[in-house]
Parts: C-alpha cells; structure tokens; sequence
C-alpha cells in the first residue's frame, strides 16, 4: 500500500484525475493539517480541515489542493487495485478553482 504525506501551497492543487483499476483501487485522503477542498467532477468542492477523510472510488474524476490563504496537507493512501493506474487530466483553471472554494 502506498502513502505519501502531500503539502499544498496556499492556492496549489493538482490536476483533475482519475485513479482507474479494473477491481478495487481509488484513494483515500485524510488531512493532517491546515486547509484544503477535494472536488469530484461535476459536485460543488467539500472544504476539508484537520481530521476530515475523504474516500474516493476507483473511476471518479477529482481534485484535491489548499484553501487560497492556508497551507494543506493530507495523507494520500492508495487502495490496492488490480490494474491500478492514476490517469492525469487537465488543469484546474483558475477561475474555476476560485468557483469552487469562494
């Protein structure tokens, strides 16, 4: 099982992806500090604090980054998948991104 422990910059997140896997897989993030949002394609961002968990299934098309005036850091734990493999998608453009968290 892979764990990286992932710090955002105020206002940096990743590009949207998708973890695929043709059974199990997905993503779990569980914030250890600071603030940030975790958004799935097509639903308004969730705001996440210190202690919040996310779980995120196989197939769906997210992002995850800081708040635009705090730092963020979560843990980033990869459920074991057969056929595992995280797809990178675009950007999150910034008017999009100030859509989401404002």
């Amino acid at each position: 099982m892979f764990i990286a422990n992932v710090t955002f910059e105020p206002k940096c997140r990743n590009n949207w992806h998708i973890h695929n896997a043709t059974k199990g897989g997905g993503q779990i993030l569980v914030c250890v500090g600071g603030e940030g949002y975790y958004q799935e394609w097509g639903k308004p961002a969730i705001k996440m604090k210190e202690g919040d968990v996310v779980n995120i299934p196989a197939g769906v098309k997210h992002w995850h980054g800081a708040g635009k005036e705090k730092w963020f850091s979560h843990l980033a734990i990869e459920v074991p998948a057969e056929n595992g493999k995280t797809e990178w998608r675009e950007p999150v453009f910034d008017k999009e991104y100030e859509e989401a968290v404002k």
